[in-house]
């Protein structure tokens, strides 16, 4: 029997904001257990808590960048939650009325264009962290800092239908959250997690199968592996004639499996109620167009200008805008005067292959926009070959010195003195007959052989171009 997976996602941003969604406590990360707290966060009697306007402003925001309709009136509600991480016993969250409804987002995979659905966008806090580690290795110990920093759950139709899709949608909400500024987007902090909600069907039905929930997938490659790994075991399970358990279950990236933690609750199990200590959120309609007039470019709106202004291929534009800052420093070797296509080669292949490997930003590299373009024009210009060019980015990237300085300390300059060229070309034109002969029978591509040669007589440093029409003069007259 064949199979159709149905994903769903559930993303959580936790919002760039200095202090937490209802208490003015800092939201900054790695301080000591439990010192980012007081009596609002850690639900004291009689502490109230209080609306932060910045995190209302940034869901407005990013539902007005996934075309979701803006709730001018929407309300907090307490999720009732028996977990030790939120010492309230209940999560504020938004349940019937959520800020932001019914949007979109376009995503590419292996070359087309699909659109999901956004069933919401809600604010709510966040949990604490327990801790499995410490002096009894029975214990579990809770810290509280993280507990009350502000959130935007977006909550995704079930119009996913594989693991590559939901990696580009995942992808698509990191880049727009961080292009507009509401969440730092750092992974490996938390800053942006996933839960995935998968289920089969027989392929052809339109009713849903049983889902499983995988929760805090915080990277790309592990939402990716989850998914695999989940539509294997529910294909399995059903094969054998079980039937799945509806549950949260959690990946073990060490063993690429996803193990049971309990079972999977629905709305009606938190027993949700407006909170009584928040008064609904009104919005004007003035605010809302406030806040999209003063909205940044995004980044299908900048991929577009990139194809359109600088000649682009959609795919070298859309590598290029998934990251604000790479595609800053990329307009800006435009800027500088360097050619569009070549600097995009650089930025999005180059650059991106060493900053990979050195797992850094962009925004370390030692070296500016203009002297990235000063390289480029090295290059255009026929100063050097684009293979020397390649050991003048390393020096570059390395020691962030001038271009033309590392070419001139390393003796890198390109020989295009055609007099100088000629004579080498004369010499090893005439070592060669045999060669000449083949080339003057039809056998053009024995051209290559005269370029190696003069290629290494002149230790790299001919410029290529010029030694081809040099040769095709000389070899032909």
């Amino acid at each position: 029997m064949n199979f159709e997976p149905v994903i769903g996602l559930e993303i959580h941003a936790q919002l760039a904001t200095a202090s937490k969604m209802f208490c003015t406590c800092t939201t900054e990360f790695a301080c000591p257990p439990n010192t980012n707290t007081c009596p609002v966060c850690l639900g004291l009697p009689g502490a109230l808590p209080v609306a932060n306007r910045q995190a209302v402003e940034f869901a407005i925001r990013l539902g007005l960048a996934t075309h979701c309709s803006i709730r001018l009136e929407s309300v907090f509600a307490r999720k009732n939650y028996f977990y030790p991480d939120l010492p309230k016993a209940y999560q504020i969250s938004q349940y019937d009325r959520p800020i932001c409804e019914n949007g979109w987002v376009d995503i590419v995979v292996e070359g087309q264009t699909k659109r999901i659905g956004i069933t919401r966008i809600h604010m709510e806090e966040d949990a604490g962290k327990l801790v499995h580690e410490g002096q009894d290795t029975q214990a579990s110990y809770v810290d509280l800092n993280r507990a009350g920093v502000p959130l935007l759950e977006i909550v995704s139709e079930p119009d996913l239908r594989t693991p590559e899709e939901a990696k580009a949608y995942m992808e698509k909400l990191h880049s727009l959250v961080t292009y507009l500024g509401v969440s730092h987007g750092d992974m490996e902090k938390g800053n942006l997690r996933a839960d995935a909600n998968v289920s089969l069907r027989p392929v052809g039905t339109e009713k849903f199968g049983t889902r499983a929930e995988v929760k805090n997938l915080n990277s790309f490659r592990y939402l990716r592996d989850a998914i695999v790994y989940e539509m294997e075991r529910q294909r399995d399970e059903l094969l054998d004639g079980k039937t799945i358990r509806q549950e949260t279950r959690l990946w073990d990236p060490q063993t690429k499996t996803t193990f049971s933690m309990r079972s999977k609750e629905d709305a009606h199990d938190y027993r949700y109620f407006p909170d009584p200590d928040l008064p609904p959120v009104r919005l004007t309609a003035e605010w809302i167009e406030t806040v999209r007039q003063n909205m940044p470019e995004l980044p299908d709106q900048k991929a577009q200008r990139f194809i359109q202004q600088y000649g682009l291929s959609a795919y070298d534009a859309g590598v290029l805008v998934v990251d604000r800052a790479t595609a800053d420093f990329y307009e800006a070797v435009v800027v500088a005067g360097a050619d569009a296509k070549l600097a995009a080669n650089r930025v999005s292949v180059d650059i991106a292959a060493k900053l990979n490997e050195d797992k850094i930003l962009i925004s370390e590299l030692h070296f500016s926009p203009a002297q990235l373009a000063a390289l480029i024009a090295l290059v255009t210009q026929g100063a050097i070959s684009s293979k020397q060019s390649k050991e003048v980015l390393d020096e570059l990237y390395a020691t962030g010195k001038d271009p033309a300085q590392i070419v001139e300390q390393k003796g890198l300059k390109q020989m295009s003195d055609s007099g100088a060229l000629e004579s080498i070309i004369q010499a090893i034109v005439a070592q060669n007959p045999a060669q000449v002969q083949q080339y003057r029978k039809g056998k053009t591509k024995v051209i290559g052989f005269f370029v190696g040669k003069v290629m290494a007589e002149t230790k790299g440093q001919a410029n290529p171009n010029l030694v081809s029409d040099l040769l095709k003069k000389t070899l032909e007259g």
